[in-house]
């Protein structure tokens, strides 16, 4: 049934540990309290500083800190992050094959709602942060694509975080994450395939849909 296969999604309450730790991972990264850039950081690394300098700016501004203002410190993170996240590109690999066979109006609906689920799912990390560290430990890069290699510092615990990277109109954007060895694209592919082996596509879509309106809806 498609209920059993879409309760196994990290888009609902029983979500996948492996999805979990991605995004939790990720948002330790964006939303850190302390970067560590090496002197050899090439323009990979370096646009990823860039869009972690914005989001510290953000969240260090006491004026957004304000209740009223968390909405509008929210959209604001969204954008810097979204920014420098291919989400095309990142919905492209999640779903696979399925991708090639839809129209240019099914893509950006796909796209949209699985936006929605990747930023409501580490957007409330945010507050949960502070006093990290993040080292770049090195970067690598063929031809368009490049991969930055991080570790996450909380406490005792170090977490290898990686950021794969795309150039796309002479800028770098990220198209996945890799989470101590788990893809983070690769993840949700597995999922979305089981979903649409034992159903259809617009069964996927539709919960996904139900999925992007209850984030989307205000709280009580």
């Amino acid at each position: 049934m498609i209920v059993t296969h879409v309760a196994r999604l990290g888009m609902y309450r029983n979500a996948s540990f492996t999805a979990r730790l991605c995004l939790n991972a990720t948002a330790v990264m964006l939303w850190l309290g302390l970067v560590v850039v090496p002197a050899y950081a090439g323009a990979p690394t370096e646009a990823m500083k860039a869009t972690i300098d914005e989001v510290l700016h953000i969240i260090r501004e006491k004026d957004l800190k304000q209740p009223a203002k968390a909405d509008e410190r929210r959209q604001q993170l969204e954008k810097v992050v979204g920014a420098r996240f291919d989400y095309q590109e990142m919905s492209r690999r999640a779903l696979g094959a399925p991708w090639n066979q839809l129209s240019e109006q099914e893509r950006q609906e796909f796209v949209s709602l699985f936006r929605t689920l990747l930023t409501n799912s580490y957007a409330d990390k945010i507050e949960t942060y502070s006093g990290e560290g993040v080292q770049y430990l090195n970067e690598r890069t063929e031809k368009e694509y490049a991969e930055v290699r991080t570790k996450v510092l909380s406490g005792k615990t170090e977490i290898p975080l990686d950021y794969r990277l795309i150039n796309k109109a002479e800028d770098w954007r990220v198209y996945d994450v890799v989470v101590d060895g788990v893809s983070l694209v690769n993840n949700y592919r597995g999922q979305f395939t089981k979903i649409l082996r034992a159903s259809s596509y617009s069964d996927l879509v539709d919960q996904l849909r139900k999925k992007s309106d209850k984030l989307k809806a205000p709280s009580p």
